[in-house]
């Protein structure tokens, strides 16, 4: 039997409660400029990926609350349940061959999709500025470990403990998943810290990490002082290689 052949399997890939109704949440998958708001992270290249993934290699079916990627086997859904929606990822795989290893593009989803509903629950109709690393540690430990994120309370808790070149931060855990976490940072105008962590692999021994901060109104000497103690905290401990290499 090819893998044509062989039965699909749906696999729920990230789920998440967003406090708003379908219509809001549905435009905030097929509008560009509201997708701006949650997807990525800020690159010269964000407006050209947003229309390659959610225009022109997206089939969007409203009435089903269902937005297929065309080319993968990837999927939102946005089912109603009043003024809440739930929004999840899936990924329909061949039967038998779904694979529990690191997958960035799986990383990506569970981390945008906690972004969106950051953006509704704490920020609606704002505009976010952020800041993104990525690459791989120059010692064996990896960021969460660094940060010391990895003794990090249970989502939905506050917390509060130095968190790299920031000194003594304070926010909430906004969500834990098995390769990543999000905290809010109360001194980025409430803002949201993501952290993926890679675990080592034949290719990468060390892993790798990817850093998102996400800000709002900051201005523009705000965030410059930002990104000068984040990148200097980076650069004394990770490489910068851009994601996927």
């Amino acid at each position: 039997m090819t893998d044509a052949d062989k039965p699909l399997q749906d696999h729920v890939l990230v789920e998440v409660a967003v406090p708003a109704p379908a219509d809001a949440v549905w435009a905030a998958l097929r509008d560009p400029e509201k997708i701006r708001d949650w997807f990525g992270w800020e690159t010269d290249g964000l407006k050209d990926e947003i229309d390659f993934i959610f225009v022109t290699h997206a089939e969007a079916d409203e009435a089903r609350g269902v937005v297929n990627f065309v080319g993968v086997n990837d999927r939102y859904e946005v089912e109603p349940r009043g003024d809440v929606s739930l929004v999840r990822v899936v990924r329909s795989a061949p039967a038998g061959e779904w694979s529990e290893a690191f997958d960035g593009m799986i990383e990506g989803w569970i981390s945008f999709t906690w972004q969106l509903a950051f953006a509704f629950a704490r920020h609606p109709g704002q505009r976010r500025r952020t800041l993104f690393f990525s690459g791989p540690p120059r010692e064996d430990r990896l960021a969460r470990s660094l940060l010391g994120l990895d003794a990090a309370p249970a989502a939905g808790e506050p917390w509060s403990m130095p968190l790299g070149p920031e000194g003594d931060a304070s926010g909430q855990v906004w969500f834990t998943a098995r390769h990543q976490i999000g905290v809010s940072v109360d001194a980025w105008g409430d803002g949201l810290l993501v952290v993926v962590d890679q675990p080592p692999t034949e290719n990468k021994p060390r892993g790798s990490t990817m850093l998102t901060l996400t800000t709002y109104g900051l201005s523009d000497a705000a965030l410059a002082d930002l990104q000068a103690r984040w990148q200097a905290w980076w650069d004394e401990r990770f490489e910068t290689v851009a994601p996927g290499c």
